[in-house]
């Protein structure tokens, strides 16, 4: 038996590497702070934009885990009255003056959050927490709920301080308060959270070093 690690860092890497540029996001980010919600559900979504409807100095992007219509309608009502762009309508609106941008499609959460200064990983709150490598391996912090204990790398990410556990509202704002009052701990968190994706890297090779003669 040879223990070489998890293919998942190289995966992510890769995706990396292929990220597409979204040029909708770009648009919409220019020359503000981000936060990315990536894979988020119901209770999750409570809980940030209850903050960010207080803290509008914050771009937020939202790639909810279900985009049905009822759903995305449910976040909208949620956003008080706040300029809301949906992806797919990004061509047609000018997103420079939305505050929040809403992903109503599938396939582009890897590469959406290279956009982000801090990012918020779903289904913490329910079943489990979704890809948190996908955020780590961009250099910024991931945050999660407290349903991780399974998640290798959220254990992971915490370990390297790159990753972030909250259990309520007010844990949620006192972490975003630090992030957004101090730019050094924020950086340093986002570097850690790469660095742990980069540590770990490197079993498919082996994989393939021992397989092929």
């Amino acid at each position: 038996m040879t223990v070489t690690g998890d293919t998942r860092f190289d995966r992510v890497l890769q995706i990396k590497e292929q990220a597409k540029q979204l040029s909708i996001i770009e648009q919409f980010a220019e020359g503000h702070k981000v936060f990315i919600a990536g894979s988020s559900w119901q209770p999750d979504e409570e809980i940030f934009i209850k903050y960010f409807n207080e803290h509008r100095d914050w771009r937020l992007v939202i790639a909810p885990h279900v985009i049905g219509e009822d759903h995305l309608q449910q976040i909208e009502k949620m956003l008080e009255g706040r300029k809301v762009t949906r992806y797919t309508n990004g061509e047609n609106e000018n997103v420079k003056d939305s505050e929040v941008l809403i992903v109503n499609c599938f396939g582009l959460l890897s590469s959406i959050y290279r956009y982000a200064d801090v990012t918020y990983v779903g289904g913490g709150f329910g079943v489990g927490i979704h890809n948190t490598l996908e955020a780590a391996v961009w250099d910024v912090p991931v945050i999660f709920g407290p349903n991780n204990d399974k998640f290798q790398e959220a254990q992971g990410l915490k370990a390297y301080k790159g990753g972030f556990e909250i259990l309520s509202y007010e844990d949620f704002t006192t972490l975003m308060n630090r992030f957004d009052n101090d730019e050094k701990e924020l950086q340093e968190a986002g570097q850690q959270a790469g660095a742990y994706v980069e540590q770990l890297a490197g079993a498919t090779k082996q994989i393939l070093a021992d397989v092929k003669p």
